[in-house]
């Protein structure tokens, strides 16, 4: 019987027989160790808005270059980019690029079309957090920003060492209890540590919450979220941010706009920066 590794890039451990993939099908079992299967391939790369990301109070108005490979360690029903976030080497189309060779890029646009830096976005980045590290660590070389999209389901060892490398941060706080994050497939505590390490350690963090009718849409989830975000600092800005139908979520209705403008008066008790988003 072949022995197993454990992963420790997020809260699941998979354990992986050698040659296995883990749940979020972008790490593998190698040799009696897990690694990024999906280290260096990149699905998708776009200039973006940094207020795309969603990112409201820093550097706005600026662009940055924006990465992302596939994979994913939750299993949201109304997932965004499932098209990416939801699959495999196997059903996906990716280029393999090296982390200076992204890094050069993103110096090149930033000289050609005016850039930040790179922004790990699109799939769940942490699946593959070693390149993220890799590609900051190139970027902050070049006197360049890193900007980090993620649902910010990692253990404490990642989120730690990538810290000191990410500037700004926009994580999503889907809801407000384990309850919620059952439904998702994640560890709402591993979350909310995640967004405490970013803060601590000097970056700019932003939250995003999708308002999901019926499950994460009364005054109470909103203000729980917003509780804990004060916790750290009352000045983090909150995306309260309207739901379309898509992926397995297609029976639920959009999220009332009259609803969203509620919830961010309910957060902005507790917060001083609530934007509405999607409408």
């Amino acid at each position: 019987m072949n022995a197993e590794s454990v992963c420790g890039a997020c809260p699941r451990h998979c354990r992986l027989a050698d040659g296995a993939l883990g749940f979020c099908r972008a790490r593998r079992a190698e040799g009696g160790r897990v690694v990024a299967a999906n280290y260096g391939h990149v699905t998708s790369l776009a200039l973006d808005p940094i207020e795309k990301k969603p990112i409201a109070f820093f550097h706005s108005g600026e662009n940055v270059l924006s990465v992302g490979s596939y994979g994913c360690n939750l299993r949201c029903p109304f997932c965004q980019n499932d098209g990416i976030s939801q699959r495999g080497a196997d059903g996906v189309a990716y280029q393999c690029a090296t982390p200076s060779e992204l890094a050069d890029l993103a110096l090149r646009v930033r000289r050609e079309r005016g850039n930040l830096g790179l922004a790990y976005t699109y799939n769940e980045p942490l699946v593959g957090w070693e390149f993220v590290r890799d590609c900051a660590r190139e970027v902050h070389a070049r006197g360049m920003l890193n900007v980090l999209v993620s649902n910010g389901c990692a253990e404490a060892a990642v989120v730690e060492e990538l810290a000191p490398l990410v500037d700004a941060a926009n994580i999503d706080l889907k809801g407000p209890s384990q309850a919620y994050y059952d439904w998702v497939g994640g560890e709402f505590a591993a979350v909310c540590r995640t967004i405490r390490t970013l803060h601590a350690a000097g970056c700019h963090v932003e939250a995003t919450t999708l308002v999901v009718p019926g499950r994460n849409d009364t005054d109470g989830d909103i203000d729980a979220i917003a509780s804990f975000l004060a916790s750290v600092s009352s000045d983090i800005p909150l995306h309260v941010t309207r739901f379309f139908p898509r992926f397995h979520l297609l029976d639920v209705p959009p999220t009332p706009v009259a609803a969203i403008h509620r919830l961010v008066a309910v957060a902005r008790r507790r917060l001083n920066r609530v934007l509405p988003g999607n409408i």
